[in-house]
């Protein structure tokens, strides 16, 4: 059984996490430059075969498209004609960075460290995937 990949997408930065091998427990990966998404999958499905990938889904409260959105599609069909073995989730990302804020203050990060957007991403990417995780 291979590990799952989550990606909250954004224009500069990628927040991203991984499951152990059991697919039991969601952890923060890395936070890269969106230009490499692509070549860091690839790299990292050679050295550790993934199962699926996880993305979320940026959406109002209205379920409506957000500025975001459109981006996020693009990298949804790049993914899908780069990776047509891994199956493809999409997860609604609403709250997920507010949600990553209220952890990241549970878990005693410092004020610094809560205003670092990197973190935040990898916050937001592990929230993804135990969301994930939890619906199957």
């Amino acid at each position: 059984m291979g590990r799952i990949l989550a990606i909250d997408y954004g224009n500069k930065r990628v927040g991203l996490a991984v499951t152990d091998p059991l697919q039991l427990i969601a952890t923060p990966l890395e936070t890269i430059h969106s230009q490499d998404l692509l070549s860091y999958i690839k790299a990292l499905h050679a050295r550790e075969p993934l199962s699926a990938l996880v993305i979320g889904m940026p959406k109002t409260l209205l379920n409506e498209a957000t500025d975001s959105t459109s981006a996020v599609v693009g990298v949804v069909r790049r993914l899908r004609k780069d990776f047509p073995e891994l199956p493809l989730h999409e997860i609604d990302e609403r709250y997920t960075s507010r949600m990553a804020h209220a952890a990241m203050l549970a878990g005693g990060l410092s004020k610094k460290d809560r205003r670092d957007k990197a973190t935040v991403d990898r916050v937001s990417a592990t929230l993804i995937l135990q969301s994930f995780l939890e619906s199957r």
